[in-house]
């Protein structure tokens, strides 16, 4: 088991916004999963296999996270930040901009 920086866990969970459920249910949509770069294998995009490690790691304690949890962390951490850096204009709700960042566990419309 890894010790993970408290930054780090801090961050993460600041960046995702959703819950476990609520990412799970996202990720079973159709707009999940035409979004994202996919793999070089075609497939599954980036984002989506993001989110289905993110719901794994929302699932553990803190003391269970391993050093390839932090790291995924500190992944996401960096993808949100760099992706809400590139706010479209007017409404977000239907874009995929938003299905992207809500792949990576954040909801830009929740507060």
């Amino acid at each position: 088991m890894a010790d993970v920086d408290q930054e780090t866990y801090k961050e993460f969970h600041e960046a995702v916004n959703m819950t476990a459920g609520e990412l799970e249910k996202w990720l079973r949509t159709d707009e999940s999963q035409e979004v994202g770069q996919k793999s070089s294998e075609g497939g599954e995009s980036v984002g989506h296999d993001s989110g289905r490690k993110i719901i794994k790691i929302l699932g553990k304690k803190k003391g269970e996270l391993t050093d390839a949890d932090e790291a995924h962390m500190r992944k996401v951490v960096g993808y949100v930040h760099r992706h809400l850096a590139q706010h479209p204009k007017g409404d977000v709700k239907d874009t995929k901009w938003r299905y992207s960042l809500m792949n990576w566990g954040h909801d830009p419309l929740k507060k």
